[in-house]
């Protein structure tokens, strides 16, 4: 195979010269995706994309439930001039599983067919823990490896819910010089003008803060997953706003942007054992997200300690295990499909300015969808944890 031009492209020009060599016998059974990618070493988004031409070219044909032929040579329709970039393929790379994550790719998929757009997804969390914590490093090298091979495949665009930290700068400047569009969900890369759709993270933790001191609860310890992305800096920063508007002192030990669910279950109990046995400790626990949540009350529960008895949790959003909102006081509730919708819409957009010799690039945005509080008096259902017999 030769080495210039995208990898799915020389594969065609190879296939093709197969075909036209007679290799295969016409009606027969052709390579088949998971062959292609054995043989090729390359990826399913290449292979999908190089067989998929090769069908609407007409040298291939598609039986339904049987799979894929050597058409015949008289019914091949006469190849058309196409531009050298086929539209239509998305590559969509998402850090982790739960339902907040889930429910952006449901909008992510339900926009993309809406629009006849083919959709190659990959998930860059490695070795996720049942606190919902990812190998960071390791989640970095996979999301970069996912771009790498998105910017080799030519897709038509990139949604991408980044990974916590910094992505390999030379990956995102390629992306940039061959001006493939990309909407990033959830969380922005500051000082990179790349589009983002995301929550009013700000306003999670302002308004989540402002109903908790409303509720008595002047003491409030924060509890946090991932440290390094721009959701949870957001979120941060409207907690600390909410208590210097309220005269609330900003407490150290209280507003420490530590991540909790990394810590191994002694380090979790040890810290909340140090918390809640300060001479202030704080009557409230407001948490990442459902994992933190989860494991908060878990941990809490070993502890001895009943929530929300002796103390209440609050969730600035629903990713985790399961939907962990009636074990809260108060809760956030993220527009996560239509966030993966909207990305879709603006991913749309920046396809065809491209098309037309505009730089997709230069005009980019953040669009920032509201979010809604939850209370506990608004969920059917309570629960309360069970706590442990003390010592």
């Amino acid at each position: 195979m030769g080495t210039s031009g995208p990898k799915y492209q020389r594969i065609k020009d190879e296939l093709r010269a197969e075909v036209a060599r007679d290799e295969y016998e016409t009606g027969a059974p052709f390579i088949t995706q998971n062959q292609l990618r054995e043989r090729f070493q390359v990826s399913s988004t290449t292979a999908v994309r190089a067989l998929n031409d090769l069908v609407a070219e007409g040298l291939l044909v598609r039986r339904r439930g049987q799979g894929t032929f050597v058409a015949d040579p008289g019914d091949r329709a006469a190849p058309e001039p196409s531009p050298a970039h086929r539209s239509g393929v998305i590559a969509c790379v998402i850090s982790g599983q739960g339902p907040y994550q889930s429910e952006v790719l449901r909008g992510i998929e339900s926009g993309s067919s809406e629009r006849g757009m083919r959709l190659f997804f990959s998930d860059s969390a490695v070795h996720m823990t049942e606190t919902g914590h990812a190998a960071h490093d390791a989640s970095l090298a996979r999301q970069d490896q996912a771009l790498r091979q998105a910017v080799e495949d030519r897709v038509d665009g990139i949604i991408l819910y980044p990974v916590q930290g910094a992505p390999d700068s030379d990956v995102l400047d390629e992306i940039r010089r061959l001006r493939i569009p990309m909407v990033l969900v959830d969380r922005y890369f500051p000082g990179r003008a790349i589009d983002a759709v995301t929550a009013d993270n700000y306003d999670v933790g302002y308004r989540l803060t402002e109903h908790l001191l409303a509720d008595g609860h002047e003491r409030i310890a924060t509890l946090w997953g991932e440290t390094q992305c721009t959701s949870v800096h957001d979120r941060m920063t409207g907690h600390k706003q909410a208590l210097r508007a309220h005269d609330q002192p900003l407490l150290p030990q209280l507003t420490a942007l530590r991540s909790y669910t990394a810590l191994s279950e002694d380090e979790r109990k040890q810290l909340l054992t140090d918390l809640l046995g300060s001479p202030e400790p704080p009557t409230a626990l407001l948490c990442a997200h459902g994992f933190a949540v989860a494991t908060a009350a878990a941990d809490l529960a070993s502890l001895g300690i009943a929530v929300p008895d002796e103390i209440v949790l609050a969730g600035m959003d629903d990713a985790g295990p399961y939907d962990l909102l009636p074990l809260t006081s108060f809760a956030a509730r993220l527009p996560a499909r239509e966030i993966g919708l909207r990305a879709v819409e603006q991913l749309v957009t920046r396809i065809a300015e491209r098309t037309t010799g505009e730089d997709p690039y230069r005009s980019a945005e953040q669009i920032v969808l509201p979010v809604r509080i939850r209370t506990r008096e608004s969920v059917p259902v309570r629960l309360r944890t069970v706590a442990a017999r003390r010592p």
